[in-house]
């Protein structure tokens, strides 16, 4: 059985799903090679018409070299096999088996061109050898595998019966982002062997990706029912369980992180499901339960949402500045620390942060938006008024920016353009604010008086 070494993690996203997979190849797939190599040499130590000898009584030597190639392989010296298999075909061009003794020499020593050059002529002399076209499907799944479905899809033919090829075709077309012809060949494969857990496995991801949890999930519960830590199965569960809406999920997801507690993508999701369900306490703990009680950037974030939330803003900006240790360029951290001073009149640790956003991200509306804040509630109407004018270049000013621009104006004793201020307001707010529109109905008869006065 192969099994894969990496698992899909983060949150469900049927939209954007798109299901990881990776095979040990080294590990598992040379040994699996190497014996079918060594049965089929076996078989005959002269292969089949392969060498022709006037005499039977006269010893063959390149039958020999075969049998030197063979030793060789045996031992793992598979440089030393390169020479004897070439002399071979050299004088047998048309030799099948000695082209692809020799695939598998340059496979197992990495020489992919080679390999796959040696293994596409093996399938051109002997079209019905089924081992040449799962090898060679085996050795492009890595690199392109899209170019390992071809081969694969005709092992898969050449062996109906066998579930290997099936598997190993879905994995290919996985890869490919063909998800839906992959997970009916996982289908296939399972139904040739139900017990085969990485298929089942697969298929439950593959199911994910194609936006049917609920089969997923029985796929996943297969699993669990034969090996019930099996982490995959674990976490496609807990995903499935997600995706569905069920409330079980967040019970799914602890089952996971208690057998991978250094997941902090999946503690992430999970801490998000518990705030969605008001487990506040619960969220705190699972926080705190990533890397020795240390957690993550993304569960500083989630911190931070909830203390911003709870209008705990000294709590909050603490959380902000141990992120900021671990990600100092964050422009959104520097952000909302920003945001969090300005909330709590900090406004010369406010007008810090924001700008140091900007210089990250300058293209940020909402920094430039929070910058004009602060200025504005610092009593900096100057600066308030030169931050508007950087917005109003990207964005129309709204009826209550025109609100905040007579303000700052009238704060300035620059009448005029107070007044006319106050009248973009009053032309575009259309009593939607009533006490505002009271407000710049006074000020504006006040300001005409004013400039009349000044004539």
């Amino acid at each position: 059985m192969m099994h894969s070494a990496v698992r899909t993690v983060g949150c469900f996203d049927p939209r954007c799903a798109r299901i990881v997979l990776s095979l040990v190849l080294a590990q598992t797939i040379a040994p699996a090679i190497s014996s079918r190599m060594t049965a089929r040499a076996q078989e005959s130590s002269k292969p089949k018409s392969a060498v022709t000898s006037k005499s039977q009584k006269v010893a063959n030597p390149l039958n020999d070299l075969l049998d030197e190639a063979r030793r060789d392989i045996d031992r793992n010296e598979f440089e030393a096999a390169i020479a004897p298999l070439q002399k071979v075909i050299a004088d047998q061009p048309d030799f099948a088996y000695a082209h692809f003794q020799l695939a598998f020499v340059y496979t197992a020593l990495k020489k992919t061109d080679e390999a796959r050059s040696e293994y596409e002529r093996t399938i051109a002399l002997d079209p019905k050898m089924t081992e040449a076209y799962l090898d060679l499907g085996i050795l492009l799944l890595d690199k392109d595998p899209a170019a390992a479905v071809a081969p694969l899809t005709k092992a898969a033919a050449l062996l109906p019966a066998q579930s290997r090829p099936h598997f190993l075709l879905g994995v290919a077309l996985e890869r490919r982002g063909d998800l839906a012809a992959a997970a009916a060949a996982f289908e296939n494969a399972v139904a040739l062997d139900p017990q085969d857990l990485d298929t089942l496995v697969h298929l439950g991801n593959a199911y994910l990706a194609l936006n049917r949890p609920t089969n997923a999930e029985a796929r996943f519960r297969n699993v669990l029912e034969r090996q019930s830590q099996e982490a995959r199965a674990l976490l496609g569960l807990a995903r499935s369980l997600d995706a569905q809406k069920k409330a079980d999920a967040v019970e799914a997801y602890q089952k996971y992180l208690a057998a991978q507690p250094a997941d902090s993508a999946v503690r992430a999701r999970l801490v998000h499901l518990l705030l969605e369900q008001q487990q506040f306490d619960a969220a705190y703990a699972e926080m705190g339960r990533t890397n020795g009680g240390k957690p993550s950037l993304e569960l500083l974030k989630l911190r931070a949402d909830i203390q911003i939330g709870q209008k705990k803003w000294s709590d909050a900006i603490e959380t902000l500045r141990q992120a900021l240790a671990l990600a100092p360029d964050d422009a959104e951290l520097h952000g909302g620390l920003g945001r969090v001073y300005m909330q709590k009149h900090e406004f010369p640790s406010a007008e810090k942060e924001l700008r140091t956003a900007l210089q990250l991200d300058g293209k940020n509306l909402a920094y430039w938006k929070d910058l004009s804040s602060t200025y504005y509630l610092g009593g900096n109407y100057a600066a308030t008024l030169g931050t508007l004018d950087q917005i109003a270049k990207v964005e129309q000013p709204a009826a209550g920016t025109w609100f905040i621009r007579a303000l700052c104006y009238d704060k300035l004793k620059q009448l005029k353009p107070a007044l006319e201020a106050y009248q973009k307001f009053l032309d575009l707010d259309q009593e939607k604010n009533p006490d505002q529109m009271w407000q710049a109905r006074e000020r504006s008869k006040a300001l005409r008086r004013m400039l009349e006065q000044k004539r």
